[in-house]
């Protein structure tokens, strides 16, 4: 059973899990993401130096690839079988 919802609260993990721990079902009407999806590509955090000049310095902040696997496929079924019936 999902906790009461809070207010100002920042989640930090994977969507679905946080999602079924902290989200009611049916008190949702939308999620929308806009984040680049499956480019193929890692991004990276840059640092500067103090000065503020560009630092070589850097660390992988996420690898945006994505594959269409087992998981995908249940989970994609589970979103539909769960829409509202106009989704």
């Amino acid at each position: 059973m999902p906790k009461p919802i809070t207010r100002n609260t920042l989640y930090y993990g994977d969507n679905l899990p946080i999602l079924r721990e902290h989200i009611p079902d049916e008190s949702v009407d939308l999620i929308y993401l806009d984040p680049p999806f499956n480019s193929s590509r890692s991004y990276n955090v840059l640092f500067k130096e103090e000065s503020g000049q560009e630092s070589g310095a850097q660390i992988t902040a996420f690898e945006d690839t994505w594959h269409w696997g087992a998981d995908a496929e249940r989970t994609y079924h589970e979103i539909i079988q769960n829409a509202r019936p106009e989704v």
